[in-house]
């Protein structure tokens, strides 16, 4: 297959590329910085920037003819919603929402009369959970959970699918953002929060983003993977309990897990 990954400059974007590639396919890799692609195993890099239209049209362009988008690229956020800037709020939405959107409308016509195509788009844990001092963040992978399910069911009908990809904690963390202080009333919050990673994950630590790229690649090749796919061991315990209790009984469980007293 041919396929284009975007944001592949770093963690699972290039661990995608990297996987794709070993396994035979011709990818295509895209950041905003082109220039960080290099060395990469990719039979094409591209400049993208997922929040600007122009940007995406010419980089599909530029393509050709491809067989699946691995929408990666994204950006995270941190502080808390009461003080957290509504102009930040947009941008995080304008990439890790809007940009995937993007991406669909701009392949979608063409698979459509083909009747081919797969989307694959990663979201997070934070795709079902909400967690503090990361609203942002986690609005925008509930709302790509959400088009996500919309486009499975309507484009599924001209033969696209479309798959959700639900990483947990992943080695080596997203890059700093759009970040902003944390007003001296949420330090305690911010405090409790900043280990939970480490109670979720135990000695371990966070597995290597191949673990993720291995998904992506099974979840091409694979016609009959399911709409959503859980990876890494935190993923699969912390979904498993939000699907099967009340949210009084996981905020309970997981308080007493993570030893948040907030």
């Amino acid at each position: 297959m041919r396929v284009l990954v975007t944001g592949a400059a770093r963690a699972i974007g290039r661990a995608t590329v990297e996987v794709l590639s070993a396994r035979g396919h011709d990818v295509v890799a895209t950041a905003r910085n082109p220039e960080l692609l290099q060395g990469l195993p990719a039979v094409q890099i591209l400049e993208l920037d997922v929040s600007a239209d122009a940007s995406v049209r010419a980089a599909v362009a530029a393509a050709g003819e491809i067989d699946a988008i691995v929408n990666n690229a994204g950006v995270p956020s941190s502080g808390p919603l009461e003080t957290y800037p509504l102009e930040s709020f947009r941008r995080v939405l304008e990439v890790n929402t809007l940009g995937p959107l993007r991406m669909a409308q701009s392949v979608a016509p063409r698979w459509r009369e083909r009747g081919s195509g797969v989307l694959v788009n990663v979201s997070s844990v934070q795709g079902k959970v909400g967690t503090p001092m990361e609203g942002p963040y986690a609005a925008s992978k509930h709302a790509l959970e959400a088009l996500s399910e919309s486009l499975y069911f309507e484009l599924g009908h001209f033969g696209i699918r479309v798959v959700i990809i639900e990483p947990g904690y992943i080695a080596p963390g997203m890059k700093h953002g759009d970040e902003h202080p944390v007003p001296a009333l949420y330090a305690d919050l911010d405090g409790q929060w900043s280990g939970t990673a480490g109670t979720l994950l135990g000695a371990d630590g966070r597995p290597g983003p191949e673990l993720v790229g291995v998904a992506v690649a099974d979840a091409l090749e694979d016609p009959t993977t399911p709409l959503r796919v859980e990876v890494g061991d935190d993923a699969a315990m912390v979904l498993q309990l939000r699907r099967t209790l009340s949210d009084a009984e996981f905020e309970a469980t997981m308080r007493e897990a993570l030893g948040l007293t907030w």
